[in-house]
């Protein structure tokens, strides 16, 4: 008899025991199955974050930052710009240096590039070294963001790439911004800039060894890369630099006060037209510029285009309020829970339900949830505290997680059925309108603020005369505050007037700050009724179609 441990069943005519054959059993392999797609999700978004964290960390304690660095508010910001120039345009020549030299060369040089980048923050002491050092980052970090999509979509069967996959991805991207507020107290507390960067070189390490023992699946080379390729892509990254650095700086030194400015969006015009000249006449262009011209992708990227500038309310506008309040990041930490937790939500309820047929549906939620939210954030006071902001930032949050997943889902089934070659058109116009749209959302708003917040500080000066007793009255109750160490009656009046304009000052900036999330409102109030009519028109257009096609058949 055979022992009963051994059975893996009998034959029934012969009631012989069926022995187990040598070969790997299913209960060998079934752990493995199921733990591969888990560990590419999570190589994802472990590469996610490191390349968000890296974008976002600097951006979100520029205050911190300028101390240590011994500079000012303006020449901090030029971190960011140095970051951004290379960043928005190098997706375009990383597509075909992929295709061209194997996955696996691709993956391993970028994290370890990125790596020594990362470490070689540690070293950085003054303000000339450290833009060095971050445009060379913003060049280092570019190939995570297209990692971090490969190792999503290779976790999951092809019905469920343009669903779940994309939504986690995006919304790991997404995340990035509110962890790094929520996480940089801490570090600088570590160790200032170099503790900011001491956790980025830990998941860069830790990302390094992944991609070595999680590969992605190989794909055929081809050499891809042509002489024209390579004039084509210069022309338009310095272009897109170009356009980022003023984005980035504009504001602070003000759009028609620094010449410089001009020269630099003249320089962008000049080499990003003389670059689609190039590939207008050539047989294999880098770019598809007359399919990225074409009504469908010119409709795709508008409507991306004003979502990104939307949204850029949650990650610059809200959290410059509550800085103009004198809060700081350790402050609104519970701001960024609730709007982490938020995303995430969405982002599994966005997963669950979306099919092609109800992305309208999917759209038009999340602008509803972006009108309410910004709404609510309009009604802001100099009493508002981050408490007051849960409800109205959560709908923010949601909204994009919402919308972005279903908008590049459609782009990219309507680029892979126009064949493989349109996909790289399709990556460039999507990725663009993400950088180069969040640059323009901030400049925008933040110049709109400035603008208002002149016009309120104008409009509340006028009412604002010593004349008026009840001004005389506020002025000496802020005095009062200084009577035991000044002595002297003049400098104690002018120290309650000082302190009264600082007063005026601030709610100035509220009410700037109130105007814009009100902007923000009514800008996705006539999107969503634009989307509303397309949808009703679409409607109204298959309806008669419908009986004029029944009638010729």
């Amino acid at each position: 008899m055979v022992p009963e441990a051994e059975f893996v069943g009998y034959d029934p005519t012969t009631r012989e025991a069926v022995q187990q054959q040598p070969v790997a059993p299913a209960t060998v392999l079934l752990p493995k199955h199921r733990l591969r797609p888990a560990a590419y999700i999570a190589a994802s978004t472990l590469l996610s974050m490191t390349q968000g964290l890296g974008m976002n960390l600097i951006a979100a304690n520029i205050p911190q930052i300028q101390g240590y660095l011994g500079a000012t508010n303006i020449e901090a910001t030029w971190l960011i710009a140095a970051y951004m120039a290379p960043n928005v345009s190098l997706s375009i020549a990383l597509i075909k240096i992929r295709n061209q030299y194997g996955l696996r060369n691709f993956a391993e040089l970028s994290i370890a590039v990125f790596v020594l980048v990362s470490l070689l923050h540690l070293f950085v002491t003054d303000l000339q070294s450290a833009i060095i050092i971050r445009f060379v980052g913003g060049i280092a970090a570019a190939p995570l963001s297209s990692l971090a999509f490969l190792y999503m979509l290779e976790a999951f069967t092809p019905a469920r790439k343009m669903t779940i996959g994309i939504c986690l991805v995006l919304t790991n991207i997404s995340l990035a911004s509110p962890l790094a507020r929520l996480l940089s107290p801490t570090l600088l507390d570590i160790g200032q800039w170099p503790g900011l960067y001491m956790f980025e070189i830990a998941l860069a390490l830790i990302a390094l060894g992944v991609i070595y023992v999680f590969p992605l699946t190989p794909m055929p080379r081809a050499k891809v890369i042509e002489k024209l390729d390579i004039v084509s892509y210069l022309l338009i990254a310095i272009g897109f630099g170009c356009t980022a650095v003023v984005l980035v700086t504009g504001r602070l030194y003000w759009w028609r006060e620094a010449p410089w400015l001009g020269v630099l969006l003249a320089v962008a015009v000049v080499t990003v037209t003389s670059a689609v000249v190039i590939e207008l006449n050539r047989e294999k262009p880098l770019l598809d510029i007359r399919w990225i011209a074409s009504k469908e992708v010119l409709h795709f990227a508008g409507t991306i285009l004003l979502f990104r500038l939307a949204v850029s309310e949650q990650s610059s506008v809200a959290s410059n309020f509550f800085q103009n309040l004198g809060l700081q990041n350790d402050q609104l930490s519970l701001v960024y829970i609730v709007s982490i937790l938020s995303m995430i939500a969405a982002c599994f309820c966005c997963a669950a339900v979306m099919k092609i047929e109800r992305v309208p549906a999917i759209h038009a939620t999340a602008l509803i949830l972006l009108i309410i939210g910004s709404y609510m954030d309009s009604q802001s006071t100099n009493l508002t505290r981050p408490i007051n902001m849960y409800v109205s930032q959560a709908f923010i949050a949601a909204a994009t997680a919402l919308f972005l997943p279903p908008a590049m889902s459609v782009g990219l089934m309507s680029a892979l059925k126009r064949g493989p070659n349109y996909i790289l058109s399709f990556i460039i116009v999507f990725l663009s309108t993400q950088s180069l749209g969040g640059l323009l959302g901030q400049a925008a708003f933040g110049s709109f603020i400035t603008i208002r917040e002149k016009f309120h500080s104008n409009i509340l000066a006028e009412h604002i005369t010593m004349s008026d007793p009840l001004v005389v009255q506020r002025a000496a109750q802020l005095a009062n505050a200084y009577g035991r160490v000044i002595g002297d009656k003049a400098l104690l009046n002018a120290e309650g007037a000082a302190l009264l304009s600082q007063q005026v000052t601030r709610e100035a900036n509220i009410l700037a700050y109130n105007d814009a999330f009100l902007l923000i409102a009514g800008t996705s109030l006539c999107a969503l009724i634009a989307l509303l009519l397309h949808v009703a028109m679409g409607g109204l257009f298959r309806s008669h179609l419908t009986p004029a096609t029944a009638q010729m058949s």
